[in-house]
């Protein structure tokens, strides 16, 4: 069973940088394709990055791209998402996620959470101004 564990969440001010870790066990990771998502109160999981692990291929949302980055550690099986100049609209819950049914990268429909089976507890992201 696969296992996702995230970290390095906090308080930031606007500007500043965060780099989070998804820890991942349970599994032989180098067919998977992981993620990392965001959700605000009220509002559906919003897609933010994926990367295949075999390649480390790379997918990421517009509202990110140039100030994210996801990365992974084969050794330490550990997904990474540095965040640089976050802005207060950063904020919100993150969450690791993690498929292994896709045989391809990307799909078009990465951005959806549905298309990822197994997810992490999140850790919370917040952006002062």
């Amino acid at each position: 069973q696969v296992q996702l564990v995230e970290s390095g969440g906090g308080l930031v001010q606007a500007g500043g940088s965060l780099r989070l870790s998804c820890a991942a066990s349970g599994r032989t990771f180098s067919s998977y394709t992981m993620g990392w998502f965001r959700q605000v109160p009220g509002k559906e999981r919003a897609f933010v990055a994926a990367l295949r692990w075999s390649g480390a291929s790379t997918s990421y949302a517009d509202s990110v791209k140039g100030r994210f980055t996801i990365s992974r550690d084969s050794a330490k099986n550990t997904v990474y998402l540095q965040m640089n100049s976050l802005k207060p609209e950063d904020t919100a819950v993150y969450y690791c996620a993690a498929t292994g049914r896709w045989t391809t990268f990307p799909i078009p429909t990465i951005h959806l959470a549905r298309e990822y089976d197994d997810w992490g507890q999140g850790t919370q992201v917040t952006v002062s101004s």
